[in-house]
């Protein structure tokens, strides 16, 4: 009878210390999903949950603050997820927050986390239970993988392309090959540098006497000053070679009518040809210029008889006395 009574306080206590514990876990684990105190839900719709699933945590600048309640897919490009915040931490999360979805470390399970949005000119309203907030997305485990793989691969294929660059060189194939493997082209390139440095040097040398030349050049009196800053003088010297173009022209202009002269007298044609060529023109020319040396002596004679006649006499006198006088006034002038 004692044995029954004893096993059965044992029992009692174990069954006691069980419902105690079980009670415990359970409010641990409510506790931490937050299935018992004050508690909003709000909602944010993302495009790609990334593995994301109930009962992951909400964190709020790394701080828990509730646990993801659901998980709605709408359409295709549109999948809502309800959060179950603490009401303790609401006035925390303003209108303008963002949610991100992320893992916790490499690989962690996925959570979302809350991030302050932009700030603006007037302070943002504290979020209701029920809001909507804005999601953005970031770049997952996954996709951070596949373009690590294929960097990875591009930076096999540079490496590959470099091996056989280095290979051509040492090899002295191309011209870069040429200029690292080739010593004659090393010497023919030294040479060029050393003439270049020559000719460098001749070009500073023939600077400097310019530069020489110049500084003792007399601007002001030099004829090289007139030209270079006297505006008068350069008008003159442009009307001096305007006038030499006209001259040339004209001279164009005689040396043609010479050439036509020339080839008219090599052709025995024209007034010039018959003078200078035919004999018998000489002859009358000489003829004609006696005839004309005879009327003038007749004429002479006939003048001066006139001179001496009755009828004209008076009118010779009056001009020899008009002819006087006009010279007398030319000397007292």
């Amino acid at each position: 009878m004692k044995n029954s009574n004893s096993q059965n306080l044992r029992l009692g206590i174990f069954v006691i210390v069980g419902i105690i514990i079980f009670i415990t876990a359970v409010y641990f684990i409510g506790n931490r999903q937050n299935l018992f105190g004050n508690n909003s839900v709000i909602v944010s719709v993302f495009k790609d949950v990334n593995g994301l699933q109930r009962g992951n945590n909400v964190r709020f600048a790394g701080v828990n603050v509730g646990t993801v309640q659901s998980i709605t897919i709408v359409n295709d490009t549109s999948i809502a997820v309800n959060m179950r915040i603490d009401q303790r931490t609401m006035d925390l999360i303003r209108k303008n927050s963002l949610a991100t979805i992320s893992s916790d470390g490499l690989v962690g399970s996925m959570i979302i986390n809350l991030l302050p949005g932009e700030k603006a000119d007037v302070a943002p309203v504290p979020v209701s239970s029920g809001d909507t907030i804005k999601s953005i997305s970031k770049i997952a485990t996954a996709d951070m993988l596949t373009t690590l793989n294929t960097t990875n691969e591009n930076a096999a294929l540079l490496t590959a392309d470099l091996l056989k660059i280095t290979n051509s060189i040492n090899k002295g194939e191309g011209t870069l090959g040429a200029l690292i493997k080739d010593e004659e082209m090393a010497v023919n390139i030294k040479e060029s540098i050393k003439d270049l440095r020559k000719a460098t040097g001749e070009v500073s040398i023939m600077v400097n006497n310019l530069n020489k030349i110049t500084t003792q050049v007399n601007f002001k009196e030099s004829v090289a000053g007139v030209l270079l800053s006297d505006t008068t003088a350069a008008k003159q010297i442009e009307g001096i070679i305007s006038n030499l173009e006209i001259s040339a022209l004209e001279i164009g202009v005689m040396t043609s009518n010479l050439q036509q002269v020339s080839f008219d007298l090599k052709n025995g044609e024209g007034t010039l040809d018959y003078l200078l060529n035919d004999a018998g023109a000489v002859d009358k020319l000489d003829a004609t210029l006696q005839n004309i040396e005879e009327a003038t002596k007749k004429f002479d004679e006939n003048m001066k008889a006139l001179q001496h006649n009755i009828l004209f006499r008076g009118y010779f006198k009056r001009q020899a006395k008009l002819q006087a006088e006009e010279e007398k006034n030319k000397e007292q002038e």
